[in-house]
């Protein structure tokens, strides 16, 4: 096990092992009349993945609904004794799987990785077949910002259909680690780890070692006797010098402890080795403020859609995000709060190790009822799951300004619904805060989220300038005539942010046609005038004695909503240097 290789290039991070990648060109077929049939479906054209039919770098570019699409592409042969596992990072929306002509798998939910053992269905000349149905027009499906009409409309875009992230492969023993569960401890030097095995295990040892560069934290072994394996181990000598240097901190130089986990016969035979990592980090809310580690953090962040001109909601590359999270950084924002859509692991890991702060949200669904709500409890899981061994994730938004639950300050279902989305937040990860309905209609949770796109900065100084002035905000009616707490009970010890505002767009140089083609919260006039917006917003944030943070509308031009600080490739609209010292403050 190379402890060397790079864990964010890995499509994913958290569990490592040598793994072949199946992107690039597959066969495809466009199947819009739900004609086709396993065995019977005509391929007439090919497709690049992982990119969605509807971008351009597909080579599809498909327009119009498309409701059901194919995938074919043939798998190598069985490896000896070894099994195979196909990995599918997310594919939108309910998808089905095929392997030399048996149905291997089932799984719905498009914005969550899944995966099956393949291995006895391989033979020279196999094929994966897979199928994607996403009806574009089920408002009760987790959809994001993905259009439900036939073009983009106002801030919902193209739409995502199939595979849009990495498929992959991985040749385990039938005895392997399937999955690790770190929460690592800052006040006691401590991390608890849970090892999930394929099957129950005997006669067998799991060693377990953590490491800081050269220096080996922990070296633990211990006798395996089932499926399920949990420790406690001690980090560093718990002086004041590991409490410092041994901490993950929001910022340039987080501290990320590499982990070695192997599971090992009492013969000496390795039946499996992986490379994980973890974090000396907590999150907490306390007196109005985000703590990590027991102190407060700035935060200052920025909406992040995470859309790319030609691989839509798929990054281009590595590169793209790391490009992304180093523009962030260069504009003077602490973190991001990725919006409407899971992001790819390799960006939370990236995050991770540059010190920067992730806000995890939820696509929505946009009617309620209950299909929409049982849909979103399951998926919403998943994807807690999924982010939760990630220190650079800080909070978690289930809702989003009560879109799927239109009639929360009336219907018992819909109230239900939110308070379930923050309770599973709780009970599958408790480590964090959540924001139950970021915008307004919160109900519970340890984050109050508030949305306001007023443009006059006096007016934005005066409505969050002291904690009385947030406390009538939390009790009263906004308004747009929607309450920010359903219960008006006050701040009540939440950290209240502003978790959206800004949204300006810079329109200089348009026609008046592409002026109402395109999106914004206001239109600056030319670079000069945008800046000058963004920093006396920026001030009013500032001047605020109360708010915990806020989170600028955003970072890059998205289609038709054009309100970002950069194009959407990712070329700034102003100065960056300005923009960062408004940013923080020193403007």
């Amino acid at each position: 096990m190379d402890r060397r290789a790079d864990p964010t290039a890995h499509p994913r991070p958290l569990l490592r092992r040598p793994w072949r990648s199946l992107d690039g060109e597959w066969q495809f077929a466009a199947d819009p009349d739900l004609a086709g049939r396993p065995g019977a479906v005509r391929f007439d054209r090919t497709i690049r993945v992982p990119y969605a039919p509807e971008t351009p770098a597909s080579g599809v570019h498909w327009t119009g609904p498309l409701h059901r699409a194919w995938y074919r592409r043939p798998l190598p042969g069985r490896q000896g004794d070894r099994r195979t596992v196909l990995h599918l990072g997310a594919v939108d929306r309910v998808c089905d799987v095929w392997v030399g002509g048996a149905h291997v798998a089932s799984h719905e939910g498009g914005y969550t990785p899944f995966r099956v053992d393949v291995t006895d269905h391989l033979g020279d000349g196999a094929d994966l077949l897979v199928r994607a149905d996403d009806d574009p027009r089920d408002l009760e499906a987790p959809r994001g910002k993905q259009d439900w009409r036939d073009e983009p409309h106002e801030i919902f875009y193209p739409r995502t259909t199939g595979i849009w992230r990495t498929t992959w492969l991985e040749s385990v023993a039938r005895q392997h680690v399937t999955d690790v569960v770190w929460r690592g401890d800052p006040r006691t030097m401590r991390v608890d780890v849970r090892v999930e095995l394929s099957v129950p295990v005997t006669g067998a040892r799991l060693h377990l070692r953590l490491r800081h560069g050269d220096r080996l934290l922990a070296d633990d072994s211990v006798r395996v006797d089932g499926a399920v394996v949990e420790r406690t181990l001690q980090v560093g000598d718990g002086g004041t010098d590991d409490r410092w240097h041994l901490t993950w901190e929001p910022g340039p130089s987080p501290v990320v402890i590499d982990a070695e986990v192997a599971l090992v016969r009492d013969d000496g035979e390795v039946l499996d080795e992986v490379s994980s990592y973890t974090a000396l980090r907590s999150v907490e809310v306390d007196d109005g403020h985000l703590l990590v580690n027991g102190r407060p953090v700035p935060l200052r962040l920025v909406l992040d859609q995470g859309y790319w001109p030609a691989t839509g909601a798929t990054p281009p590359d590595v590169a793209a995000l790391r490009r992304d999270l180093e523009l962030t950084r260069a504009l003077g924002f602490t973190g991001v709060r990725k919006h409407q859509k899971t992001e790819d692991p390799r960006y939370l890991a990236l995050a991770d190790r540059m010190g920067m702060l992730v806000w995890a949200e939820m696509p929505s669904a946009y009617r309620p009822g209950p299909t929409a709500s049982a849909r979103l409890l399951r998926e919403w899981a998943d994807v807690v799951v999924t982010h939760r061994g990630h220190p650079s994730v800080v909070a978690w938004v289930p809702l989003n300004e009560s879109w799927g639950v239109q009639e929360a300050a009336t219907d018992r279902a819909q109230r239900g619904l939110v308070t379930a989305l923050t309770a599973t937040a709780d009970a599958l990860d408790g480590t964090r805060p959540v924001s139950a309905n970021d915008g307004w209609e919160a109900l519970g949770g340890q984050v109050l989220g508030v949305h306001d796109y007023e443009q006059d900065p006096a007016v934005l100084a005066a409505r969050y300038a002291t904690a009385a002035d947030l406390e009538r905000l939390a009790t009263g009616r906004r308004r747009d005539g929607h309450l920010t707490d359903l219960d008006r009970a006050g701040v009540a010890g939440r950290a209240v942010v502003l978790s959206e505002f800004g949204g300006i767009a810079l329109n200089a140089g348009h026609s008046d046609a592409d002026r109402t083609e395109s999106w914004g919260y206001a239109d600056a006039r030319s670079p000069e005038d945008l800046l000058e917006r963004y920093r006396s917003q920026w001030a009013a944030v500032h001047a605020s004695s109360a708010l915990a943070g806020a989170c600028w509308t955003q970072l890059t031009d998205t289609y038709q909503e054009v309100n970002g600080l950069l194009s959407a490739d990712r070329v700034p609209k102003c100065d960056v240097e300005a923009f960062r010292r408004a940013t923080v403050g020193d403007a």
